[in-house]
């Protein structure tokens, strides 16, 4: 869908995949409608303005996981409605056709507790991440304490052990079709700042299988 006015731009591309699937149609349209929906707000509140920079909402879905068992779809892109930088947009989306629902975290792992080690497992990926990232950096000593301890902070803030907090993953599927991880997905500003972008974190089946709901450890399959 592309729509060009001297005001907005729009563009969303949809993935043929969800065509096959009603249900995870109907939920990849309703985040799509929904950030346009913010868009066209912003260009409502402009009051006929022109603004320097024609506003933008850029969508697109693409598939990331199809076999009879599981079906995933990333969203990312960005909108625009004025400021230093658009605002980030990153979602996925898991289907399971047998069943017939959407696979939500709070689901897969519905005891609070279990969330515990989950975000230890991702704090720990996301801190060596980050540690080489400041060693590539090669900055002063100084330098790379303090972004390090600034960098921590980030983590700690976006991974405490909340289902909120890992809304957005994808399934790494062995070649039989079971799932060997998770990966999940953080966007900008939620573990690393904004320039940083999207950042993600692989949790291994072995780690999940004693912690997710019994319904679902059938996905599952630990090298």
């Amino acid at each position: 869908m592309i729509e060009t006015t001297p005001t907005y731009i729009v563009g969303i591309s949809y993935p043929q995949v969800a065509s096959k699937y009603p249900a995870l149609a109907q939920a990849v349209h309703a985040y799509a409608e929904a950030t346009r929906g913010q868009l066209m707000r912003a260009v409502a509140g402009l009051h006929g303005r022109k603004p320097e920079v024609p506003y933008d909402l850029s969508l697109s879905f693409t598939q990331v996981v199809e076999t009879s068992r599981v079906v995933a779809v990333a969203a990312e892109g960005s909108s625009f409605i004025g400021g230093a930088h658009g605002n980030p947009l990153v979602e996925r989306f898991v289907w399971l056709p047998q069943r017939q629902q959407m696979l939500a975290a709070e689901q897969l792992i519905p005891d609070a507790a279990n969330w515990v080690p989950v975000a230890a497992y991702v704090r720990e990926q996301l801190m060596t991440g980050l540690s080489q990232q400041l060693d590539d950096d090669g900055g002063e000593a100084d330098l790379r304490t303090q972004q390090l301890k600034r960098g921590s902070k980030w983590i700690d803030a976006g991974t405490t052990p909340e289902p909120k907090h890992f809304s957005r993953f994808e399934p790494v599927m062995n070649a039989d079709g079971s799932i060997r991880a998770l990966r999940f997905v953080f966007p900008p500003e939620q573990v690393a700042a904004y320039e940083d972008g999207t950042r993600t974190a692989e949790v291994p089946a072995k780690v999940l299988l004693p912690l997710v709901a019994a319904q679902y450890q059938s996905l599952f399959h630990a090298e």
